[in-house]
């Protein structure tokens, strides 16, 4: 098994989506742990993925088909977790801002932390300030991720941090930012708890919020 496991993890580096699936329903087939499946060869993977991407070894579009690969395997799985156990998990909810429709950075970040073992919750592009609201209401997440690649949408950053302090809920949730026009000083200026510059930042960004 350790054997299989291991050859698991180096597909989804190599980013070999076409031969993961296979592979993980034979470790399935052969009654391997799915914490070991998930933690040891999924998620110990995009540790390296991220790893490699940060020290500019590999860039977005290598990153992406790990990603592709790592998501790919992680759906087979996903139906045979017990339900207690997903919810021990880190919660993140994500989207791009009112105003704005693109959505390849926050794509990449959601399976960058599902990858990390992360439960995400994508609410897509264009979404307004009472839509984030309430989704945080409902899902309570640890995490609540903000992209904007369009510096017309980048207040609603604001908007929506503010909303969340007029609600009484601010306190509840980490709020990380992304995108193209954003940075460290914005982030400051709104009053957003981090700025991640790119997925991989991103995740140890929720990592750490959630660890806590």
């Amino acid at each position: 098994m350790e054997k299989l496991l291991e050859e698991i993890k180096e597909k989804v580096i190599a980013g070999k989506h076409k031969e993961i699936e296979a592979l993980v329903q034979k470790a399935i087939q052969e009654k391997a742990d799915l914490d070991d499946l998930i933690n040891r060869a999924l998620i110990a993977a995009m540790d390296v993925v991220g790893d490699r991407f940060a020290k500019s070894e590999i860039f977005v579009p290598e990153m992406l088909v790990s990603a592709v690969t790592m998501k790919k395997g992680l759906d087979i799985i996903k139906p045979l977790l017990k339900q207690d156990e997903e919810q021990t998990r880190g919660k993140v909810v994500l989207c791009t801002v009112k105003g704005d429709q693109h959505d390849i950075g926050k794509n990449l970040v959601a399976m960058m932390l599902e990858g990390a073992g992360l439960e995400v919750f994508d609410l897509g592009v264009d979404v307004t300030v009472e839509e984030v609201i309430d989704k945080i209401n409902e899902i309570q997440p640890q995490v609540l991720g903000l992209s904007a690649l369009l510096t017309t949408t980048m207040p609603e950053m604001e908007n929506v941090i503010n909303l969340l302090r007029d609600r009484g809920i601010r306190e509840k949730v980490k709020v990380m930012i992304g995108g193209a026009p954003v940075d460290t000083d914005f982030a400051k200026r709104i009053g957003a708890d981090a700025y991640g510059e790119d997925a991989a930042e991103a995740v140890t960004i929720a990592r750490s919020f959630i660890n806590k």
